[in-house]
């Protein structure tokens, strides 16, 4: 798995190089009118591509974090929950042989 990373970031890495040596020329950048510029036509580029790696972490970021959050109330949950007994009075599962395929049949083997 790591050789494949790096084949695919020395495939991203010689892209780019190529498209940053065909897009050389001068872009004029304006916004809104209060502020304008000249860079070339690759750093506005490869500062759009940046923006949205940012941008796609950053959600990714939230999803985990909430993610983190709901399993941690669920274990907390399950922690308490986890200590009581059934409304019976048993725990399931701590008597011999008890629990699925162990009922009791009743046939005559004579």
């Amino acid at each position: 798995m790591q050789i494949v990373r790096w084949i695919i970031g020395v495939a991203v890495f010689i892209a780019l190089l190529v498209l940053s040596m065909q897009n050389s020329e001068p872009a004029h950048l304006r916004f809104f009118n209060v502020i304008s510029f000249d860079a070339p036509l690759i750093f506005v580029v490869l500062v759009a591509f940046a923006i949205g790696v940012a941008l796609g972490m950053l959600a990714g970021a939230i999803k985990v974090a909430r993610l983190k959050r709901q399993l941690n109330r669920l274990r907390r949950e399950h922690r308490v929950h986890a200590g009581a007994p059934g409304p019976h009075g048993a725990v399931p599962g701590t008597a011999p042989a008890s629990g699925p395929g162990f009922e009791r049949s009743y046939r005559d083997d004579g």
